[in-house]
């Protein structure tokens, strides 16, 4: 695994236990079975590199009246749509703060943040058929 962007948040989510497992070549920050984070920094569609957080529409009002660098993930809608997931920025000032404000909203268990990801189907697998051998 490549080396995972701004450690700062993993250091401010210590106390939590957050579990980092790779995800779309990003680095997806878990607590318990919730995803809450996915920090990003690749080279293509640097507009969507930052911390991406785990929320759901609903919430996106309040969200941003108390973190304005909040946006829509454009490479997740080709920008034509409000997405549920929501970053900040990594070319925003405001950065390093609003990554702290959300830090500190995950560990106070803001409920609008994190969502327990939806379990894959399992690929339903047919019994291998006995070959009939004549002799």
């Amino acid at each position: 695994m490549k080396k995972i962007p701004y450690e700062f948040v993993l250091d401010y989510l210590l106390s939590v236990d957050p579990v980092v497992k790779p995800m779309f070549g990003c680095h997806a920050i878990y607590i318990g079975e919730k995803i809450f984070l996915i920090l990003r920094d690749k080279p293509d569609h640097t507009s969507a590199n930052g911390i991406w957080i785990a929320t759901s529409k609903e919430y996106h009002p309040g969200l941003k009246k108390e973190i304005p660098s909040l946006k829509s993930i454009d490479i997740l809608s080709g920008g034509k749509s409000e997405t549920n997931w929501q970053m900040i920025s990594n070319e925003n000032d405001a950065f390093e703060t609003s990554a702290i404000k959300i830090c500190e909203m995950i560990l106070k268990g803001d409920k609008r943040i994190g969502k327990i990801p939806k379990l894959k189907k399992k690929k339903r697998v047919l019994p291998l058929r006995k070959k009939i051998v004549s002799h």
